[in-house]
């Protein structure tokens, strides 16, 4: 039976990319997918106009596009897509990002030789060797390598990415919503990694190329280095704290209405 697998777009302000990636879904790609969700986290530009006229254009793709109640931010969109997923009874959710920044060809490989089925899931990885990146300063990559080494050391396993913007999640793994309490910023991908160590979830990095030319980056360095020190502290001294709220705002239910 072929696999029910939901490719999930996250966006905020990316108009100028996202025709881009939506042009990734040529006939090849979509042998994978079952359908296509772009989550609009309350975007101030014309980014829901672009992937409205996509899907008109287009009637023959399978692809709905979403917009979150509030601005939920990038860890927000992850809830509310993976409830979409539980909900409509998907096998596997494939995050892409938005701001073509990934490149959908990579992961391809991985559902052609099963890798999908024997993981809870394949993460994209931008520091492995394999993987290529275009236009990512060596500041930033040597951060990340040095951020990655220090989340290797409290987990005790390699650490090739802590957040990319390609990975693919097995349902399963996300039936009892550990992730609720994550934060809704972009810190839920660290989250995510330090709980799947909790949890002993069966974790996969897999090499990607990554590309930075026209995207607005919306890390703030310096704050988001220390706020994740912090946590990955808190996790060294005890593992159960990955169970703690960690989001600035509470949310009762992250919601989002199909618009198109």
């Amino acid at each position: 039976m072929r696999d029910k697998i939901l490719l999930f777009i996250p966006g905020y302000n990316c108009e100028k990319q996202i025709i881009r990636v939506l042009g990734q879904l040529d006939q090849e790609t979509m042998q994978y997918f079952t359908e296509i969700i772009m989550v609009n986290n309350r975007s101030t530009d014309d980014t829901e106009g672009v992937v409205k006229g996509f899907i008109e254009k287009h009637p023959y793709i399978p692809m709905k596009l979403l917009r979150n109640q509030d601005n939920y931010g990038l860890g927000g969109s992850h809830k509310v897509a993976f409830a979409y997923a539980k909900e409509h009874g998907f096998d596997y959710v494939t995050v892409l990002h938005g701001d073509d920044q990934g490149t959908l060809s990579d992961i391809l490989p991985v559902f052609k030789k099963g890798l999908h089925r024997k993981h809870d899931c394949i993460l994209g990885a931008r520091f492995m060797r394999g993987s290529r990146l275009t236009g990512y300063s060596l500041f930033r990559s040597f951060g990340n390598v040095v951020y990655d080494f220090l989340f290797a050391a409290v987990v005790k396993r390699k650490i090739y990415d802590l957040g990319s913007g390609l990975n693919v999640y097995s349902v399963k793994m996300l039936e009892d919503s550990f992730y609720e309490k994550f934060p809704d910023n972009l810190m839920f991908n660290y989250c995510m990694i330090l709980a799947s160590q909790y949890c002993a979830h069966d974790i996969c990095f897999y090499p990607i190329s990554w590309r930075e030319d026209d995207q607005v980056s919306n890390v703030k360095m310096v704050n988001q280095a220390v706020t994740v020190l912090k946590m990955l502290y808190g996790y060294w001294r005890d593992p159960m704290s990955i169970a703690q709220d960690y989001r600035e705002k509470k949310i009762e239910e992250y919601k989002a209405e199909v618009i198109a």
